[in-house]
C-alpha cells in the first residue's frame, strides 16, 4: 500500500508540474523549470552523502572501533541481500540516525553517539532495519524525483510572479486576471510541498515495515521509536531543516497543524502500525 500511495502521489505532483507548467509558463516554461531542476537536484543525488555527512561532523568508524554497532549492520545487511555500507558516528547526544547515498553500493549509515548510549541492541537493530530499508527501497531517489519535480513547480510559480508583475509572458498571460496569476502562483508551491512531504511520510511507513520484516523483531522498533520521540523532545537535535527528512524521526517535532508539513508521520502513528502489523502477524 505505502508503494501505491508513493506511486500515486508522484503521479500527482507530475500531473501538477504539466497543469500548472501549461497554465503558468506554457511548455516552453515548463521545460526550462524542470531543466533548471533537474540539474539543481543532480548535484544534491550524486554528493548530498558527503555534504551531510561532513555538515554533522560525522566520523566514519571501522569495526574495531565499535564491533557492536558493525556486527549488526553486517547481520542485516547479509538478511537482506546487501553490500556493506560504510558506518559513520555523529557526535551528539541526541539520539537519532539517517542512511544516505545514492544506491546500495554507495550507502552509509550514521547514527548518533546518544543513541548507541541510549539502546539496546534490540533497539538499534530496529533502528538500522530502519535506515537499511531506506538504501534497499532507493529512497534518496525517490526523494531527489520528488524534489525535482516540486523543483519545478516552484520555479513555475516563481516565472508566473514575475509575469504577473512586468506584463506577462505573451499577449494570453497579460490579458489574465493578474490576480488569479499570482494567486496561483502562491498556492501551486504549497500544494507541491506538501504533496513532496506526504511522499517522504509514506516512505517512514515502508522503511518501518522493512525494519520490522528483516529484524523480524517488531518490539525493537517500536521501543526505539518511542526513545526517540522521548530524546528529541528532551533534546531537540540542532539539525538543517534541509536535512531532517534522512533522520529516522524528525529533528523538529511538530504537534496539531505542524505535523502537516513535518517530514516524518507522528511517532504514535507509527507505533500504531508496528503494533497492529505484530498482531496480524501472530
Amino acid at each position: 500500500m505505502n508503494q501505491l500511495k508513493t506511486v500515486l502521489l508522484l503521479g500527482i505532483l507530475t500531473g501538477m508540474l504539466v497543469v500548472i507548467g501549461g497554465a503558468l509558463g506554457g511548455e516552453n516554461g515548463m521545460i526550462i523549470a524542470f531543466g533548471i531542476a533537474v540539474a539543481m537536484n543532480f548535484f544534491s543525488y550524486w554528493f548530498s552523502d558527503k555534504i551531510v555527512l561532513a555538515m554533522y561532523k560525522a566520523k566514519e568508524l571501522s569495526e574495531s572501533d565499535a564491533p557492536r554497532l558493525f556486527g549488526i549492520v553486517r547481520k542485516l545487511t547479509t538478511q537482506a541481500g546487501l553490500p556493506m555500507p560504510r558506518v559513520y558516528l555523529i557526535p551528539n547526544q541526541t539520539p537519532n540516525a539517517f542512511a544516505t547515498g545514492r544506491n546500495p553500493e554507495h550507502a552509509a549509515v550514521a547514527v548518533t553517539e546518544g543513541l548507541l548510549d541510549m539502546m539496546n541492541d534490540d533497539e538499534i537493530e530496529g533502528v538500522l532495519g530502519h535506515e537499511l530499508s531506506h538504501v534497499s527501497h532507493r529512497d534518496i531517489l525517490i526523494s531527489s524525483i520528488s524534489a525535482t519535480i516540486a523543483g519545478a513547480i516552484i520555479l513555475l510559480a516563481r516565472m508566473a510572479m514575475f509575469a504577473g508583475m512586468f506584463g506577462g509572458f505573451n499577449d494570453r498571460d497579460r490579458n489574465n486576471n493578474i490576480f488569479v496569476m499570482l494567486l496561483f502562483a502562491i498556492l501551486a508551491p504549497i500544494a507541491a510541498g506538501i504533496v513532496q512531504l506526504a511522499i517522504s511520510r509514506s516512505r517512514e511507513f515502508y522503511a518501518d515495515e522493512g525494519s520490522a520484516r528483516l529484524t523480524g523483531n517488531p518490539n525493537g522498533l517500536i521501543s526505539a521509536l518511542k526513545k526517540l520521540e522521548y530524546g528529541n523532545q528532551r533534546m531537540p537535535m540542532q539539525a538543517n531543516p534541509s536535512t531532517a527528512h534522512m533522520f529516522i524521526v524528525a529533528p523538529f517535532l511538530g504537534k496539531g497543524m505542524a505535523s502537516l508539513f513535518s517530514t516524518h508521520p507522528p511517532t504514535e502513528e507509527r507505533v500504531d502500525r508496528l503494533e497492529k502489523l505484530m498482531y496480524n502477524r501472530s
